[in-house]
This record gives structure tokens, C-alpha cells and sequence, in this order.
């Protein structure tokens, strides 16, 4: 048995300790809003926030997150980076980032853990704290503006 706290919930799953956290929040937990990208950590699409940090699931084994505090896009407004969450969420609205939409779950998560951790980040900050997230509809102009509305509208 293995043990998963995600977004505030307790999980008892009865899997493998060494599955990918992904895989157990999208098959055993249901939580479909995190998504498989690369299966290697590349590229952020997975990313989900442990005790706070933005980590890439796909690369950490349930057995190694057991009982440590796992939020995931659908969590985001309830856990403690809730205000930086909506601030995000609601710049990323503002100015249309998404267009396939399929990497920015993991775009947001990378965007409110950099802000949780730098709240006026300058244009290189934020590009580096982006860096590990791709997006193949390259809206890394607007990810980047947006997190600029959001630090903003946090000040």
C-alpha cells in the first residue's frame, strides 16, 4: 500500500511503489489535469507541485512522495499557492495564452511555483524558471507576459 496526500485528500493505493507518480494520480486517483508529455522529465507537461515544489511526476516513483503533500492543477486554487494560482490562471485568460492547451496545466504549475519563490521576477527569471517547460505551439511570448500580469497583480 502506498500512501498519496493529493490536493488535501489521503489516497490508500494498493500499486507498485516504484509507478511514476503520474501514472498514479491519472489512473488510481482519476486526476486527469496533469498530462503525459515525454516520460522522461523534459518537458514540464507533468508538473505537479510536491511540499510546494514544482516537480515533474513522470520521473518520481509513488514510493518516494508517499505521505508528502502533492497538489496537483485541480488542487492549485485550495493549496497553500492558491492566490498565486488564480492570479495566474486568471492572467493566462486575460491574454489568451493557450492554444492547444495541452502543455498548460504543467505551465502553470512551473509559473506559480516561480512566483511562490521569486514574486517580481525580471524577464530573465522568469525565462529560466520556464526553461524546462516546452510547449510545442511556441506561446512562450504570452506564458511570459502572463506571468508578468500575474506578479502584478499579486504586488
Amino acid at each position: 500500500m502506498v500512501e498519496l496526500r493529493v490536493n488535501g485528500a489521503l489516497h490508500q493505493l494498493d500499486i507498485d511503489p516504484r509507478m511514476p507518480l503520474l501514472w498514479a494520480l491519472r489512473e488510481h486517483v482519476g486526476i486527469t489535469g496533469t498530462k503525459y508529455g515525454c516520460g522522461t522529465g523534459q518537458c514540464g507537461a507533468c508538473t505537479v507541485h510536491l511540499n510546494g515544489a514544482a516537480v515533474r511526476s513522470c520521473s518520481l516513483s509513488v514510493g518516494g512522495v508517499a505521505g508528502q503533500q502533492i497538489t496537483t492543477i485541480e488542487g492549485l486554487l485550495q493549496g497553500p499557492n492558491g492566490k498565486i494560482g488564480e492570479a495566474v490562471q486568471q492572467a493566462w485568460q486575460d491574454l489568451d495564452v493557450v492554444q492547444c492547451g495541452f502543455c498548460q496545466p504543467g505551465q502553470i504549475m512551473q509559473a506559480s511555483a516561480l512566483l511562490a519563490g521569486n514574486p517580481h521576477p525580471d524577464k530573465a527569471a522568469i525565462d529560466a524558471g520556464m526553461s524546462g517547460n516546452l510547449c510545442r505551439c511556441a506561446t512562450y511570448a504570452r506564458v511570459r507576459e502572463a506571468i508578468k500580469q500575474a506578479a502584478e497583480r499579486l504586488a
